[in-house]
């Protein structure tokens, strides 16, 4: 089977790739297929696809790189969709921009979220309409940010053929799985919410909701990223985990303070700063290529939501080491292709289990098997929850308005109706300044663009 990665030069590929070699003989996959519009970024890649591998490792697909659309999508099975429109460039401007007007610069809640998907939509339209021309057949698994709404903007075209993932909701499970001594494959998730704005209400095993007795147990609360994030007695009162991206809006204050803090170098200017030194090094020594870039995605992890965790706290190896996006991305593959079953956490059309459209993209527990795909039963979300959710899907509408119409009164409302932006001035100055700051979010509104 041929397996395309459309941001074949991005830097999480060899994850994708190493996920591959470590399932061996259970993967179907025997072509891999690069398509990037950088060059440059796709020889590095494949310097070090090239030295992955040693003992134990299955047997690697052939890869190819190239930056023509049609040429690598023709007969594709799967498309991971993971680009990034604007580079890392982009993502400092996400966070940059915002930042200078006193709201959250992150790059997927918030302004930066807006932003990114504003430039992001366009390009991920026109993909699945080459997809859809090209690889009718093939399934489309979205890593792109803002996975939901990137996801729902490809629905029009690609149907229920494309699906979101993100590996934050199924870590969070596997985080309290594992401090309870039990696989999560025990428990029947209950999970719901959106890509970044989701909640875990339960796990279910054969002795009924695990849930509270984790919360319960201050150790146990404190052994994961969550209890370090959201702290030991507001997780209890709450009777439930949120995903770690509602740090962002619970403590909202806190998230601005970090950020001021941290004044110098926002998370997109880090990355951008090591990437590019990883790229240049690879170029210098393209021998020690794996080497270097074990040696970044170390430090990447490490430093990921660290402010959030509070000094001193480190990450769990099992969550570095359990797989992430690629892990999931893998599972679901394989699910697909006629592999074993599977319970995973997916961006799906479903918007009507949580009182929305029914085409609106939503984030659930489902069963995973050959060409199926199946949300499974959740409780209903809290009243105070499932406003949010509504709020801020109306703002992905919104964005995916503006970018189908070439409305700037669309954007504006997106900006001025998000809760961690509130107003229709700074929502006003937001735009412009986007504009301003991002050619491919201009692009949007410009007459040619429709």
């Amino acid at each position: 089977m041929k397996l395309v990665i459309v941001g074949g030069g991005g830097f999480r590929v060899p994850l994708i790739h190493r996920a591959l070699l470590r399932a061996g003989a259970d993967q179907p996959i025997t072509q891999v297929e690069l398509l990037d519009t950088d060059p440059a970024r796709l020889h590095a890649m494949r310097r070090v696809l090239a030295q992955l591998g040693g003992p134990g490792s299955g047997p690697a697909p052939v890869v190819h790189a190239g930056t023509d659309a049609v040429t690598a999508l023709t007969g594709a099975d799967f498309v991971f969709c993971a680009i990034r429109v604007g580079g890392l460039a982009g993502r400092v401007a996400d966070e940059r921009v915002a930042i200078a007007h006193g709201v959250l610069g992150q790059e997927t809640v918030g302004a930066g979220g807006i932003a990114f998907g504003l430039r992001t939509i366009p390009v991920a339209v026109s993909l699945a309409q080459a997809i859809r021309r090209v690889a009718p057949q093939a399934w489309v698994i979205n890593f792109t940010n803002p996975a939901g709404m990137i996801t729902e903007a490809m629905g029009p075209v690609l149907g229920e053929r494309v699906i979101g993932i993100c590996d934050s909701p199924l870590g969070l499970a596997r985080r309290v799985a594992r401090v309870l001594g039990t696989p999560l494959s025990g428990y029947a998730i209950d999970y719901a919410g959106l890509n970044h704005l989701g909640w875990l209400q339960g796990l279910r095993g054969s002795d009924g909701d695990v849930l509270p007795r984790f919360l319960a147990d201050d150790a146990a609360v404190l052994a994961t990223e969550e209890g370090q994030i959201f702290g030991v007695d507001w997780l209890r009162a709450q009777g439930v985990v949120p995903n770690e991206y509602l740090h962002y809006y619970v403590s909202h204050g806190h998230a601005l303070a970090e950020q001021r803090a941290a004044g110098h170098q926002t998370r997109g200017e880090f990355l951008a700063r090591q990437q590019g030194a990883f790229f240049d090094g690879v170029a210098q020594a393209p021998g020690s290529a794996l080497s270097q870039w074990e040696s970044v995605l170390a430090q990447r992890n490490a430093t990921y939501l660290a402010a959030a965790r509070g000094p001193g706290a480190e990450r769990h190896t099992d969550d570095v080491d359990s797989g992430g996006y690629e892990g999931v991305a893998l599972e679901l593959m394989l699910a697909l292709a006629g592999g074993e079953a599977e319970q995973l956490i997916l961006n799906i059309p479903a918007g009507a289990r949580l009182g929305l459209p029914p085409d609106a993209v939503v984030e659930l527990p489902c069963r995973v098997r050959a060409g199926v795909i199946e949300p499974l039963p959740t409780r209903s979300l809290r009243p105070e929850h499932l406003s949010l959710v509504h709020q801020v899907k109306a703002v992905e509408r919104l964005t995916i308005e503006a970018t189908r119409t070439g409305s700037a009164a669309a954007a504006e409302s997106a900006f001025a109706l998000h809760p961690l932006i509130d107003s229709a001035p700074t929502a006003r100055a937001l735009l412009r300044d986007y504009r301003a700051a991002i050619p491919q979010v201009d692009a949007v509104f410009a007459p040619t663009a429709r």
